[in-house]
């Protein structure tokens, strides 16, 4: 017999949180936001940013929605990610960010 309760829990993930300092010139701004919501899609986790570490939390995976935060030159960007995957998208944003998005 499959136990649901079972189920679920096993699809329960522990929320990881990370910052990082935007170096890149132009902050977060749209050649940005498209790299960091192209890098986001190629993770099955959640993924959120935030200039708070309370929020208000966005979808890294909707351009659109990066492109509204408009954090500039030397904003800390907060990451909230959960899911199977979730190391490993985390750590491939905060990679992303000290790269300077490949501009820096």
């Amino acid at each position: 017999m499959h136990d649901a309760n079972a189920n679920r829990a096993a699809q329960t993930f522990v929320p990881l949180a990370a910052s990082a300092v935007l170096v890149n010139p132009v902050g977060l701004h749209a050649r940005p936001s498209v790299k960091l919501t192209q890098c986001a899609k190629g993770f099955v986790a959640k993924i959120e940013i935030a200039l708070a570490a309370d929020g208000p939390w966005t979808d890294a995976k909707s351009p659109v929605k990066v492109m509204r935060v408009k954090a500039p030159q030397g904003a800390t960007l907060h990451f909230r990610v959960a899911g199977p995957d979730g190391d490993a998208a985390l750590a491939a944003m905060l990679a992303l960010v000290h790269d300077g998005f490949g501009e820096a």
